[in-house]
């Protein structure tokens, strides 16, 4: 299932397209933000959207072998990798190019993008 593209969400899916991972940060505070929202969610200050690293450690994952789609056939590794860029900016993601046995909790992991359309759906692979 892909987004639906909003004006709010839609440097998050489509900054892969120039191999950016963009992710929104609170003008006033400098907070980054994720998931995309209209003003940030701690003072609700205004925020604009920047590149991060893409850069991260996984946080926690499971490796699902079930078959809920046939375009993604199991195994496959669901994570939440954190961002370097801030200790609880986290994103829902996959493990990818990468034996779903070898992923582990702290793993060093960087951002690449699975294009489909105009979307670009941020993964990670091992660093």
């Amino acid at each position: 299932m892909l987004p639906t593209l909003t004006d709010v969400n839609r440097p998050f899916w489509t900054g892969g397209a120039r191999g950016e991972l963009l992710i929104q940060r609170c003008v006033a505070c400098e907070r980054w933000v994720h998931p995309p929202r209209a003003t940030c969610p701690d003072c609700d200050g205004p925020v604009r959207v920047d590149p991060v690293s893409g850069t991260g450690t996984v946080f926690t994952y499971t490796v699902n072998e079930q078959p809920y789609h046939p375009d993604v056939p199991p195994p496959y590794v669901v994570a939440i990798v954190a961002l370097d860029e801030q200790d609880d900016l986290r994103l829902p993601t996959n493990i990818v190019r990468c034996d779903p046995d070898a992923v582990q909790i702290g793993m060093p992991v960087r951002v690449l993008f699975e294009q489909h359309g105009d979307i670009y759906v941020p993964v990670f692979e091992p660093a």
